[in-house]
């Protein structure tokens, strides 16, 4: 089969290139296909019909993220995980940005200040976004401390904290520290279990969604960065459910008390956790309805 380029098709139809690359991230070009960063559209192709918003169906919610993330495409799957994923992610440790401020700096760049502003709340945002572009990469890698280290270092790159010398940017916490009243793995105890977790976790046959959602409790746990331990996180739970085909989910502001509540509680009743996430879990799930992504 012979392929048109992006620049081709635009001038054979008569529109703009992004025209043709949102027309190609929405499904409404039967055979298109993602070849790195750019479009091949079958040479017989026609333009899609202008009343024609619906996306195919059957595209899967990875395929959906990444052609989105590719086209620069606004208003989808991807702008809406972006978004809310950043917001409650960085509004759960503390951040003062509005909603409407995350938007605008996905969107615009710009922040729209009223008031004052904390620096590193916007650092960390426009952060955020490079990490949730990165889960999306490598939804389909394997779990490795690297990754997850690297994580850490787009997220804190920076910020105050990357200028103090006893943190530690991309690496483990140097300082002992708690999470709500409760004591954390020491730091010389930290590279240890976290590569024993690794492993047990990727040894898994088969990961569930309770498996997902284990490995987050026991890395909170360990608590292994200095900071930023929250976002990392709920970031690589989000990457987990992306590659062993699980509905993720956004752990928002609203349920971040029965959240803590579920992880304090994990050692002795895990129904809280799983609970809590298989509400969110459902939200979501209604969300890919309307866009109608598959899993």
């Amino acid at each position: 089969m012979m392929f048109l380029t992006v620049a081709e098709a635009a001038r054979r139809w008569g529109v703009s290139e992004r025209t043709v690359r949102n027309y190609c991230a929405e499904g409404r070009i039967p055979g298109a296909e993602l070849i790195g960063k750019t479009w091949a559209i079958p040479e017989d192709a026609e333009r899609p019909g202008r009343r024609s918003r619906t996306p195919a169906k059957g595209r899967t919610l990875l395929e959906a993220l990444r052609a989105e993330k590719a086209a620069g495409m606004s208003g989808g799957i991807y702008h809406y995980v972006q978004v809310e994923l950043t917001y409650n992610s960085n509004h759960i440790e503390g951040s003062r940005l509005t909603h409407e401020q995350t938007r605008l700096i996905f969107e615009t760049n710009t922040i729209g200040v009223a008031g004052s502003v904390r620096v590193d709340d916007v650092l960390e945002t426009a952060n955020h976004f490079r990490c949730v572009d990165t889960i999306i990469d490598s939804a389909n890698r394997r779990l490795t401390e690297r990754l997850i280290k690297g994580l850490h270092a787009q997220l804190k790159q920076g910020t105050t904290d990357s200028r103090k010398g006893w943190f530690a940017v991309g690496d483990y916490k140097r300082l002992p520290n708690e999470v709500g009243g409760r004591e954390t793995a020491a730091p010389e105890e930290v590279a240890g279990r976290m590569a024993e977790l690794i492993a047990r976790y990727e040894a898994l046959p088969r990961r569930t969604f309770e498996d997902v959602v284990a490995f987050h409790a026991d890395f909170e746990a360990i608590h292994p960065f200095q900071d930023g331990n929250g976002r990392v996180g709920r970031l690589v739970m989000f990457k987990e459910c992306l590659r062993n085909g699980i509905t993720p989910f956004i752990i928002t502001d609203e349920v971040k008390l029965f959240y803590y509540r579920g992880l304090s509680q994990w050692g002795r009743e895990r129904g809280y956790l799983l609970d809590t996430c298989c509400a969110v879990q459902d939200a979501f799930a209604e969300l890919l309805k309307r866009f109608r992504i598959e899993v």
